[in-house]
């Protein structure tokens, strides 16, 4: 066997970023940018008001309270013809642009109006209530850098500078290909010895939801050739291609040895000292050395495997700097076995932020690599290291699958 971290170095030393092409804003969210994008406007483009109130000049109001003669009305998107003199003062609301000799604003609830004057209540210092112009971004200021992930705020400050597309790289297309005899490609009654394929239906999940684009290859029988003209093909059409089953110790587990022809010897058949999902083989195929995977057939593992091998390889093809889910310390409120042999143990579990500001673990799923249901709800895998005790109490070191679901019940 080989450890964890040999196996995920293999995976990701020689892989780079796909290229740069240009998309729309509404295409781009969650592309890791091509390019540093630069501020070619400033925001706000004008002073401008963050209150509904009073523009006037604040040093007249040293006096408070003051009253003031109201001259003129400005609202969002219009620019007051008139210039602000001694003594008087502008209805404004909140965007709109500050008009010429105004220095301030007084919010409406600190006033009081008596016909055509209003009367400030208190002392208001020049730039109160005041969004100055460029006060958010300067022209030239860098706004992205090259890697970024485009978040919806970074998609919002794009469209603010008057952007339509912006380029990325290029989502990977990754190919899912399910292989074996007894996969039924049917929804009626099963015949006996078959089983439903759950796993490629999972990977297309998974891939989509990491923001990538999914390719159903569909399933292949357990035969040398047929498997091999698959992969070959998925491999010149795809960025990467992702394969179940077929990678163990078998007869019939064709997989491995198709990946390791076709990668004319880059590629590797691998026992990770990891359970679930120890049998894992990784190649570069055909003239563009399209990174191929072959995930073990037990769903628990396919699921493991993907986690660990596949998402952090695509996410570099992606451009992204950060390729790895977030890691972090949680107190177990249950007892975890501990392993009983020099394997990494991944186990799915159920975290939540607790009262005391850290993450617990409240639950776990059964550690068996066949039962897909019992991780259902999971939303981190626990790393369960030989040699280590994981009583009530204890600190784990937990995968984050899904941030959302932290939040306390």
């Amino acid at each position: 066997m080989i450890e964890l971290r040999e196996a995920k170095d293999f995976v990701v030393s020689d892989l780079e970023a796909l290229g740069v092409q240009e998309a729309s804003l509404d295409e781009a969210l969650g592309c890791a940018l091509g390019v540093d994008v630069v501020a070619r406007e400033q925001v706000p483009g004008f002073a401008n008001s963050s209150m509904d109130g009073f523009a006037l000049r604040g040093a007249e109001t040293s006096a408070a309270p003051t009253r003031l003669r109201i001259v003129d009305s400005i609202f969002a998107g219009q620019v007051s013809s008139l210039e602000l003199g001694p003594g008087e003062a502008m209805r404004i609301m909140t965007g709109a642009s500050i008009p010429a000799g105004a220095d301030a604003v007084c919010p409406v609830e600190d006033v009081v109006v008596e016909g055509s004057d209003v009367v400030i209540s208190r002392m208001v210092q020049p730039g109160d209530s005041v969004r100055r112009a460029g006060g958010d971004v300067q022209v030239g200021q860098l706004l992205l850098s090259a890697g970024a992930e485009l978040t919806p705020a970074a998609i919002g400050v794009l469209a603010g500078q008057g952007f339509a597309s912006v380029l990325v790289h290029r989502r990977p297309v990754v190919g899912v290909l399910s292989t074996g005899d007894e996969l039924a490609l049917t929804t009626d009654e099963l015949a006996p010895g078959q089983i439903r394929d759950s796993n490629r239906p999972l990977l297309l999940a998974l891939l989509r939801s990491s923001g990538f684009d999914a390719v159903d290859l569909g399933v292949v029988a357990d035969g040398y050739e047929d498997i091999k003209r698959r992969i070959s093909e998925a491999a010149h059409h795809c960025d990467a291609v992702v394969s179940t089953g077929g990678v163990s110790m078998g007869d019939v587990d064709f997989v491995k040895g198709v990946i390791t022809e076709l990668s004319a010897g880059g590629a590797r058949t691998m026992q990770v000292a990891i359970k679930p999902a120890k049998p894992f083989a990784f190649g570069r195929v055909g003239a563009a050395q399209t990174p191929v995977f072959g995930l073990p057939g037990n769903p628990v593992s396919t699921r493991v495997s993907f986690e660990l091998f596949v998402r952090p390889a695509l996410r570099i093809l992606g451009g992204h700097r950060h390729i790895e889910r977030l890691e972090v310390q949680a107190i177990l409120d249950i007892e975890l076995a501990t392993p009983r042999d020099e394997k990494l143990h991944l186990v799915h579990v159920v975290a939540s932020m607790g009262d005391d500001g850290r993450l617990h673990v409240t639950d776990a799923a059964a550690h068996f690599s066949h039962l897909l249901s019992a991780i259902v709800g999971c939303n981190a895998i626990a790393k369960l290291v030989p040699g280590h005790s994981y009583g009530i109490g204890d600190s784990v070191r937990a995968m984050v699958l899904d941030a959302d679901s932290l939040a306390p019940r």
